[in-house]
């Protein structure tokens, strides 16, 4: 989500374990473990102007699913029903489109919502609610602004007199969803369950998971016990993911992360991301232990941010943390 600890680090204190990419602080350059480069030569980085994220083929990733979060007294079935449309209509591939119109096309949210409404005729056949105020709530990056869009002119659609509200990070939004102050907020399944379970119980083991029934079944249970109910889960994802560029794809050959662990483990090599990753389960720690993938040095850039996408391009990483649905992604 791009609310994952990487992206927004205010966002997520709670979900610190589960969503933070990756190593300790250090400078550029930083030099592997002496086992890192024992796999082999490795694939050495190439430049190029597109990038391409590699498929997480083990399911490293927890699923961060865009979900519907909606406080129970202001849920009906009619209301469920409108945003269970956005939710159909949305997968990640839909999701870098958005993004692309807002932060590279430099659209406003709205527009690029009300483009995306139109294009896959959102606001037809929608049954008409009781009416009545609605609050969306939205988190303060641009995603997330532009689904909570989505959010409120299909609900506008349904009869509701809606507001959209750009309200900040989860620790202020989530209480005003709890007290009804915002009656909907787009979240993220994964990173949201494990906020919920740190409320209920600091104790418990971290419900999510690479499963995505299983991460929205303990969303469901965490949230009857918060006063919230939620929509049906899209398949646009928003987490941590590994891209590199289309030309070095092509040039070793590579579709998955197990093809570039089986392929480029070397020290030739150049992982790159922010300074947390070769500590982060959910980064090079994990390339490690579930794909095998032994980079021959990590570069400390940024969490899925210009330093890393730069890095790529012009060649000086091979393979850098970014975000799944980023809007430097799209084909074209």
């Amino acid at each position: 989500m791009r609310q994952n600890l990487f992206r927004a680090a205010g966002v997520l204190a709670a979900a610190a374990v589960v969503l933070a990419g990756c190593g300790e602080a250090g400078s550029s350059g930083t030099a592997a473990p002496p086992s890192a480069a024992a796999g082999g030569q490795g694939c050495a980085p190439v430049a190029g102007d597109k990038l391409v994220v590699l498929t997480d083929d083990k399911k490293l990733q927890n699923t961060d699913n865009v979900i519907p979060a909606i406080n129970k007294k202001a849920s009906s079935p009619e209301l469920i029903a409108a945003l269970d449309k956005v939710s159909a209509a949305l997968d990640t591939a839909k999701l870098v489109e958005l993004n692309k119109a807002v932060d590279v096309d430099r659209k406003s949210s709205k527009a690029a919502a009300q483009e995306f409404v139109t294009a896959n005729n959102l606001t037809a056949g929608l049954a008409k609610g009781a009416g009545g105020k609605i609050t969306v709530g939205a988190a303060n990056f641009s995603e997330n602004a532009t689904l909570g869009e989505l959010y409120g002119i299909v609900l506008t659609a349904a009869g509701y007199t809606v507001k959209v509200q750009q309200i900040g990070n989860r620790e202020l939004y989530e209480p005003a969803l709890e007290k009804g102050e915002i009656s909907v907020v787009p979240e993220y399944a994964a990173t949201l369950a494990t906020f919920l379970s740190g409320k209920v119980d600091k104790n418990a083991k971290d419900p999510s998971s690479s499963d995505l029934d299983a991460t929205v079944a303990s969303l469901k249970a965490l949230g009857e016990k918060r006063g919230l109910v939620f929509g049906q889960a899209s398949a646009a994802q928003d987490q941590n993911a590994f891209a590199v560029t289309t030309a070095f794809a092509e040039k070793y050959a590579l579709t998955t992360l197990s093809d570039l662990a089986s392929k480029c483990s070397g020290a030739a090599t150049v992982l790159g991301g922010p300074a947390e990753c070769p500590q982060r389960p959910k980064c090079q720690q994990g390339l490690v232990e579930t794909y095998s993938f032994q980079a021959g040095r990590f570069d400390t850039l940024d969490a899925g941010g210009p330093l890393t996408k730069n890095a790529l391009k012009q060649g000086t990483i091979s393979v850098g943390l970014v975000f799944s649905s980023d809007g430097a992604l799209a084909a074209g």
